[in-house]
């Protein structure tokens, strides 16, 4: 069977501003110098870090002490792209990738914690907030990742994977987004005020237009 080239998705304005085939420049603060990172260079090569001893007790997380010691509970709901009586959704920092949101509850919660209210709630309002960042131009899969060892205010990470680079595929998109090139001012608004808009659309306010 023949695929007429009509029926070939154009890639997005996203992908077309990238330089493929060219090796991207290392940034300033690069992931092999994180701490996390588990390879090192040895005569050419990478190999396995040797694990480090235990820290303990581990040191708190950003708002363990509760809501007084909290970035999160301290920023206006306002700063939210969206927001309803329980939870909010919140840009990342510097955009690399065509969308990357932090769902939150708006009470100081873990997951292990969560009021049983706000549980029933987070599986349907993680599809919602999957399906308004698929309404970006050119999202072909949506991650959703909890990691929770920065901050102890529950926060999931959803990261947006551009269609057509499949290079980008799967664990490893999450240290991608800290290498590609930034995404221009004028897309990233565009591409908050859809998201923003979609989750609206099924309740709670959107607080960028």
């Amino acid at each position: 069977m023949t695929t007429d080239a009509s029926d070939v998705p154009e890639p997005s304005a996203f992908v077309r501003r990238l330089p493929a085939g060219e090796r991207l420049p290392m940034p300033a603060d690069p992931v092999t110098a994180w701490e996390t990172f588990p390879f090192e260079p040895f005569e050419g090569e990478l190999r396995i870090k040797p694990l480090l001893p235990p820290v303990l007790p581990e040191p708190d997380r950003d708002g363990e002490a509760g809501t007084e010691d909290c970035v999160v509970c301290r920023k206006p709901v306002t700063d939210a792209l969206w927001a309803d009586d329980h939870w909010r959704l919140d840009a990342v920092g510097e955009l690399r990738l065509p969308a990357v949101v932090l769902l939150q509850p708006r009470g100081h919660y873990d997951l292990g914690d969560l009021p049983a209210a706000r549980s029933a709630e987070l599986g349907p309002l993680l599809q919602r907030a999957e399906r308004a960042v698929l309404a970006v131009d050119g999202v072909a899969r949506v991650h959703v990742n909890r990691w929770g060892d920065g901050g102890a205010h529950l926060h999931f990470w959803l990261l947006a994977r551009p269609a057509g680079l499949t290079q980008l595929r799967g664990m490893f998109l999450a240290l991608w987004e800290e290498l590609l090139p930034p995404v221009p001012e004028p897309e990233r608004l565009r591409a908050h005020r859809r998201i923003a808009a979609a989750l609206a659309a099924g309740g709670g306010t959107a607080y960028v237009r």
